[in-house]
């Protein structure tokens, strides 16, 4: 059942959080969560698209996650691909944002980072994969060799993730109250709601009761 809401975000930012910990809590390896990570975030996708949700951002994994063990790197590799070759199926345009000069960056990923239409793309899903805040906020320097007009707009535009559009909610499961490097740039005035459930365990409730709150924030964006 959808429930209609008065004020439904434009965009919106998933952290998918406590894959490890819920394998653990179910009696499975920690590199074994990350496989079921991937059907809740089709379920939200689908939440999204019947809501009218315009944008949808999902954290797969960033720079620093790749620290961990290589076989928990390797599962959480294989599941965002896995995950990509899944939404191929359905309504979206994907975009997939991260540090494609590294190895860790799987290979399969690099022809949707640049936006790719599946179907009738009828919303935006952004996939940030191997990625790191201090790359995105430095792509410009390193890659682009910016010269001139060092203004705010000319700087944003310039990012490795200004396809991206500012959020309007971020909704972090596994109840850390951390947006661990999530989009820095695009979550500066976004309101912060925490689902203390592990994303395993995503149910649509949690995220209705995401919504229930935003319905009540004063959105000013600083004015």
């Amino acid at each position: 059942m959808i429930i209609n809401f008065k004020r439904v975000p434009k965009h919106i930012g998933i952290i998918p959080d406590g894959n490890r910990r819920w394998a653990l809590n179910n009696g499975f390896n920690k590199q074994d969560g990350y496989d079921y990570g991937i059907d809740p975030g089709f379920k939200l996708y689908e939440l999204c698209l019947e809501l009218g949700v315009e944008e949808l951002t999902l954290y797969g994994f960033t720079q620093d996650n790749t620290k961990r063990p290589a076989i928990q790197t390797k599962a959480f590799q294989k599941a965002c691909v896995d995950a990509v070759e899944k939404l191929a199926n359905r309504d979206a345009d994907l975009l997939v944002v991260g540090n494609t000069s590294s190895p860790l960056f799987p290979k399969e990923l690099i022809p949707y980072t640049k936006r790719v239409k599946f179907g009738k793309g009828l919303i935006k899903v952004n996939f940030l994969v191997n990625y790191g805040w201090n790359w995105d906020l430095n792509y410009t320097l390193k890659n682009k060799a910016f010269e001139g007009d060092w203004s705010h707009d000319s700087l944003i535009k310039s990012i490795a993730s200004s396809d991206i559009s500012r959020m309007d909610l971020i909704v972090r499961w596994g109840g850390r109250r951390r947006l661990s490097g999530f989009l820095p740039v695009q979550s500066i005035y976004a309101d912060f709601f925490i689902v203390d459930d592990l994303w395993p365990d995503f149910k649509p409730e949690q995220f209705y009761n995401a919504l229930n709150w935003y319905q009540d924030q004063d959105i000013t964006l600083g004015g």
